[in-house]
């Protein structure tokens, strides 16, 4: 009867010391519970900075691989570079085709003609020279730009070919030959008496040559309407082909933009008011 009630004492947990080594190790496994909880908050990366971390990554990668990253010591809100910074300065609307042209006038000088003394062809150095080095001289590739069905079986020389000029708006068949090479002539957007009056007296040589050869300012054209225009500005000759006056004097801008030549108040008007109808 004594040892049944002993073993008894025991199982129901009356003993001191039994109760004592259950408390132990609830709280050795509570601890241990902690503790793997502490190692998960630490060694774990939340869903977001997970997240945050990947796309650091990606922008990490896209700057490595050429990508416009930004410099030590640079802060951006846009690390591929603002809008300005890629397209470059705002660019007039598309749908107003002397935007540009009204854009590159506001750049020019504004004054009185210069006199013409002083003035020769010769100033402008060496006629129809090569100065883009692809082996034909400036005419022959004016003409063979501006021409359609050329024939150049030499490779520069244009015998013949169809010019719809610009300036009449009629269409010639050019053959080259001593009375017939001067039906379609090359003109000078800009003329060159023009521009020695309104900057060129004061560049070098090389300079004037450069200009007086350069594409940009060569157009196959009627001869008789080239003669009639001589050395005329935008404010004492414009094309009888009144579609063509817009593109004419954005080009005599573009040019004077380019060399830095100055207009006068009376052309820069009679610029203005074509620009207007474009």
């Amino acid at each position: 009867m004594t040892n049944r009630s002993h073993t008894r004492y025991r199982m129901e947990g009356n003993n001191p010391l039994g109760a004592t080594c259950i408390a132990l190790c609830a709280a050795i496994v509570a601890a241990g519970i902690a503790l793997a909880g502490c190692g998960e908050r630490e060694g774990q990366v939340p869903p977001d900075a997970a997240r945050t971390s990947a796309q650091l990554s990606e922008r990490s990668s896209f700057s490595e691989g050429g990508g416009e990253a930004m410099g030590v010591g640079e802060a951006s809100e846009d690390p591929e570079g603002s809008a300005a910074e890629q397209n470059g300065p705002e660019q007039p609307a598309s749908g107003d085709p002397g935007a540009l042209a009204r854009q590159e006038l506001g750049t020019l000088q504004i004054k009185g003609r210069a006199p013409k003394q002083g003035y020769s062809r010769d100033q402008f150095g060496q006629r129809w020279k090569d100065i883009d080095h692809n082996g034909c001289d400036q005419r022959n590739d004016v003409l063979a730009r501006d021409l359609q069905d050329v024939d150049a079986p030499g490779g520069c020389k244009v015998l013949s070919g169809v010019l719809h000029d610009p300036y009449t708006g009629q269409t010639i068949n050019f053959v080259r030959g001593q009375e017939t090479s001067a039906l379609v002539q090359i003109d000078h957007v800009v003329a060159m008496a023009d521009a020695w009056q309104k900057g060129a007296q004061g560049w070098t040589p090389e300079r004037r040559e450069e200009f007086g050869n350069d594409l940009e300012n060569l157009l196959a054209v009627d001869g008789p309407q080239n003669q009639k225009k001589g050395a005329g500005d935008a404010a004492t000759w414009l094309p009888p082909n009144k579609n063509f006056r817009c593109q004419y004097v954005s080009r005599q801008i573009h040019v004077k933009a380019k060399y830095g030549l100055w207009v006068t108040p009376a052309e820069h008007d009679a610029m203005i008011r074509e620009l207007d109808q474009c």
